[in-house]
Order: structure tokens, then sequence, then C-alpha cells
């Protein structure tokens, strides 16, 4: 068997890439193509101010990022859910199920004889039904 010898930037190219393993995790999530990449990398050059974004972390794995990055979410949310007014939301959810009957009716004014039984139905339900404590 013969050993095809590949082009000398190639191999760098490939050293490159090495080096930035994000760049890998770009091309498999389908943000960028390998072809991108290469002419970029030809053209900008190795130290391009472009690069840095893709550059590798060694000191944390990306099981533990995606660990922090997972409670940081979880903890933005539980003190947005604390600062919440739940008057506010209720008032709120008040006026979307009033647009929402709105809504309905001018569908069933147009609608014409097509949801005319629904009519007497749907009017008489909210759908968001509500009640304080």
């Amino acid at each position: 068997m013969t050993s095809k010898k590949t082009h000398p930037s190639v191999q760098q190219f490939k050293e490159f890439v090495k080096k930035h393993p994000k760049l890998v995790q770009e091309v498999r999530k389908g943000n960028k193509e390998w072809q991108e990449v290469f002419e970029d990398w030809y053209l900008l050059g190795e130290n391009d101010i472009v690069w840095k974004q893709y550059k590798g972390d060694q000191t944390e794995d990306s099981s533990e990022k995606e660990t922090k990055s997972k409670s940081d979410f979880m903890t933005q949310i539980f003190s947005a859910v604390k600062q919440m007014d739940m008057d506010t939301v209720n008032h709120h959810i008040n006026n979307m199920s009033s647009t929402i009957s709105t809504i309905q009716g001018l569908f069933d004014q147009f609608g014409g004889s097509k949801g005319s039984n629904q009519k007497s139905a749907t009017a008489s339900q909210n759908p968001f039904s509500f009640r304080k404590d």
C-alpha cells in the first residue's frame, strides 16, 4: 500500500485545529463548515484575533462547564421567581385571558356558521381561570 502525503498546509491546519478544539465543536454543531474554517485560516493566518474565541481551556473540563452553566441558569430562574409580584402576574394573566376571549369571539363572528355551535360552549368557559388565594 502506498501512503499518500498530505500537503504541508493541511498538516499545519490540523495542528491549528488541535490547538483550537472549539472549532471542532462549531463544525459538529453545524455552525461552520471545514472548508470555510480552512479558508479563513489560510487567509487570516494563525495569529488573527478571530481564533482567540476557539482556543481550548485545559483548566476546566467541558462537563464541568456544562454543569456550572446549568446551575447558574437555575439560580437565575429561582431569583427571578422570588422577585416576581404575584398580583402583577395575575393581572397580566387576566388581561391575556380576556384578549384571547376577544380573539375567539372575533373568529366566531367572522367564521360564520362553522363555529356557531361551539360559540356558546367556549364563551362560558374562561381558558385561564385563576382564583386568588
